[in-house]
């Protein structure tokens, strides 16, 4: 089975803390999104990384320079990765990157996005390229399609996929792995649940 990387899109902190902690057993770590950070402050990530390594899904696509200050924020609150679009050029990519080494973090690169692929088609696999040339640690492909990871990851090889998208978006999570996914990222259908460890024991099983 692929590794879980719980995605905490909720805006209370204590909330965040106490889901992850009921579910630390089974997950690889846990993804943080702006959120959860502009609602209890970029603290939160130093919170999170006590319990399980921080993925900082801020998305960034902004100019080089502003695109490794965000960075730099996040790993120096205790990251261990964050999450850039692709579609904004391997300058920014590269700047990025530049500040992960310093921190020893992570880098994965957003290939489309599971809401809709109108602008992607064709395209995200032109970034995949990207991605391995520039020497990224992995990409983010929609678990929604499992169609598309399996194409994605026959482009980056050896980098991690990650699939955003399961259960809530229609992303079925076996489907995914046989795909390729290297793991699976799941936000509401665990945090939503009645009982979130028992959501999460049984994706762990698959």
């Amino acid at each position: 089975m692929a590794e879980i990387i719980l995605a905490l899109d909720v805006t209370d902190a204590g909330k965040a803390v106490e889901i992850a902690k009921d579910v630390s057993e089974f997950v690889s770590a846990v993804k943080v999104n702006y959120p959860l950070v502009l609602s209890a402050g970029i603290g939160i990530v130093e919170k999170l990384r006590d319990v399980r390594p921080v993925i900082a899904d801020f998305k960034i696509a902004d100019i080089p320079y502003t695109s490794s200050l965000i960075a730099e924020i996040a790993f120096s609150h205790g990251a261990e990765a964050v999450i850039v679009h692709g579609f904004s050029g391997r300058e920014t990519v590269k700047a990025v990157l530049n500040v992960a080494k310093e921190f020893g973090g992570e880098v994965y690169v957003v290939t489309e996005l599971t809401s809709s692929c109108e602008f992607f088609e064709g395209i995200s696999e032109k970034i995949a390229v990207m991605a391995k040339e520039l020497g990224c640690h992995g990409i983010i492909a929609p678990g929604n399609r499992p169609e598309k990871v399996a194409k994605l990851k026959r482009i980056v090889g050896d980098l991690k996929v990650l699939c955003p998208g399961i259960g809530v978006q229609g992303g079925d999570a076996k489907a995914v792995v046989e795909a390729g996914a290297d793991a699976i990222i799941v936000g509401r259908s665990i945090y939503e649940a009645e009982d979130p460890k028992e959501v999460v024991r049984m994706l762990s099983e698959l």
